[in-house]
């Protein structure tokens, strides 16, 4: 039997989901709750515009949107069309967002209005005419939207498990963006994996601050299916707002990426144990860091590893062991290596590998990228480009990059950007 099923695919739990609570909140942003209901009526809606622009199943789709309640609609619309999703990240310019707009092909790019200045200069005319511009106050500006009547939204046109479900262009640490192909199965897996590293129960409520554009916050999506939490959506992360909106909230669970623990210590203390939240869980935890963090707030760390191109999470700690990424999740295994590719001993450092143990839960491959693709997977195996070591108790140690790069808040700016 297969960890990660065929289904039910993600398309499936959505729809389980709202027709078993149909008021359940599946999102609350900036005040405004949004029940798994509204979020089916909205989807339907939305879904009607993007097929009358003539948006079909395996169609590439772009986005550069900020967070909010009408990206997760449009994530589940696009999810049930069956198009394949490009989520292009908001601080890219320049460069990396040409690069990136032109390489994905995409047949229809959405963005708000507010970066309209920022890719007029990027795209070509024919690609002018496939964008259509978000206004805060009103939704999207859809092009010619007909009156067309209400109709029941099938279920057979989603993707199936092992297409693709999106494309994630990740910086890595040198070189032009490359566009990481993730699947349905794989989104689910990463939701799982965070399901087990947070300890996920009903009405859980998660503070959602990473982007929306990024494998962090989109794994959170089928969690909500699967678990039925609730998610506190803020547009960005904010170290001064942070501990208000997990006290006004009521947030009982929080994730980090990067330097976030390390900015939340650096806030001056105000009541810092006043608060609901249990568990904190996610990559950049340092020892020191991680003890601190529990001491001062009251709250467990559970330090994770991982990468988009292995489903997200390829390790997943639910004893909150400090100093380690806790143990290879069950249905991925690890392997450290020499320079030379010859696997070392335990507690010795060297490239760390994974390989699935069943199929498609490492990702195809890089977007029209052949030659990224055979560098990166190999024999099965997941180079990484990431330092690690497994000690005798099978817990895992991320020790940093094998080549240098500029972490912010989690992601790898490459030097190619800058």
């Amino acid at each position: 039997m297969n960890l990660i099923p065929d289904s039910p695919s993600t398309a499936e739990l959505f729809f389980d989901y709202v027709q078993n609570t149909p008021q359940h909140v599946f999102a609350k942003f900036s005040g405004r709750e949004l029940t798994a209901s509204e979020l089916h009526d909205s989807v339907q809606d939305t879904v009607r515009q993007l097929r009358d622009l003539g948006i079909e199943s395996g169609d590439r789709v772009a986005y550069m949107l900020d967070n909010n309640l009408d990206l997760i609609v449009l994530i589940f619309s696009l999810m049930l069309i069956g198009s394949i999703q490009i989520p292009i990240n908001t601080k890219l310019r320049n460069d990396s967002l040409k690069f990136i707009v032109s390489h994905c092909e995409a047949k229809l790019i959405l963005a708000e209005k507010s970066y309209q200045p920022i890719l007029t200069p990027l795209v070509n005319p024919q690609l002018a005419d496939k964008m259509i511009y978000r206004h805060s106050q009103h939704s999207f500006q859809w092009h010619n939207p007909k009156d067309i009547p209400s109709t029941v939204l099938v279920k057979n046109e989603a993707l199936g498990a092992d297409h693709i479900q999106f494309i994630l262009y990740t910086s890595g640490t040198t070189g032009e963006p490359k566009g990481v192909l993730v699947t349905d199965r794989m989104l689910r897996a990463a939701a799982d994996a965070c399901a087990q590293t947070s300890s996920a129960v009903a009405n859980d409520r998660f503070l959602l601050w990473e982007p929306l554009f990024h494998i962090g916050a989109l794994q959170i999506l089928p969690l909500v299916l699967l678990k039925h939490i609730s998610l506190i959506l803020v547009p960005t992360f904010s170290a001064s707002q942070f501990w208000e909106c997990v006290r006004s909230e009521g947030v009982t669970k929080i994730h980090f990426l990067g330097g976030i623990l390390q900015i939340l210590l650096r806030q001056p203390s105000n009541d810092d144990r006043n608060h609901s939240c249990q568990i904190a869980w996610g990559g950049g935890a340092p020892t020191h860091v991680a003890k601190a963090f529990e001491q001062r707030f009251g709250i467990e760390v559970r330090e994770n590893y991982g990468m988009t191109e292995a489903s997200s999470l390829t390790s997943i700690n639910t004893d909150g062991h400090k100093g380690s990424v806790g143990h290879v999740a069950p249905y991925f295994e690890v392997k450290i290596v020499s320079e030379s590719g010859t696997r070392v001993g335990n507690g010795q450092t060297g490239e760390i590998l994974v390989r699935a143990k069943q199929d498609g839960l490492i990702t195809p491959g890089y977007f029209n990228n052949p030659e990224a693709t055979q560098r990166a997977i190999r024999n099965g195996w997941l180079h990484t480009g990431d330092l690690g070591a497994i000690d005798s108790d099978n817990y895992l140690y991320d020790r940093g990059r094998l080549e240098e790069c500029i972490r912010r808040k989690g992601e790898n700016i490459s030097g190619w950007e800058i």
